[in-house]
């Protein structure tokens, strides 16, 4: 049987994949954590936070299972967040963060019924145009 041998570019490749799949994954449980945070704050109201009121809403939020939801994809997005950071430069890596833009854009029209005007439209084209443009460098 013939040894298969990897080059250092192929390496290369291969780690990039990683940490840009780490990324992916990270947007994408965050944005999902961003819609469950939502829902859960839509089925609560409005909040208006005062030292005296602190501890009913405390008990509001931990009690929601959409909020609590949220917040443990939230936590498991920073995960893999970190661990595409640790492959990858910040410089790098942030801008694909802004791939929530458009993710959040869609969910809230499908979701939540939300008004989406053409200014917002064109301004998530274009961050999405600028996140093609960083993962070419």
């Amino acid at each position: 049987m013939k040894a298969v041998q990897v080059s250092a570019i192929d390496k290369g490749n291969q780690a990039m994949t990683l940490a840009i799949s780490y990324i992916l994954i990270s947007v994408t449980m965050g944005a999902a954590g961003q819609i469950l945070l939502k829902t859960g704050m839509n089925r609560i109201g409005a909040l208006t936070l005062s030292a005296n009121q602190i501890f009913d809403i405390l008990w509001r939020l931990a009690t929601n299972p959409y909020v609590v939801l949220g917040l443990a994809l939230y936590v498991c997005g920073t995960v893999f967040w970190l661990a595409a950071l640790s492959r990858v430069d910040l410089s790098y890596a942030y801008p694909f963060a802004s791939l929530s833009y458009i993710i959040m854009l869609t969910a809230s029209w499908l979701l939540f019924g939300e008004s989406i005007t053409p200014l917002r439209i064109i301004g998530t084209l274009i961050i999405a145009s600028g996140v093609l443009v960083v993962s070419r460098s």
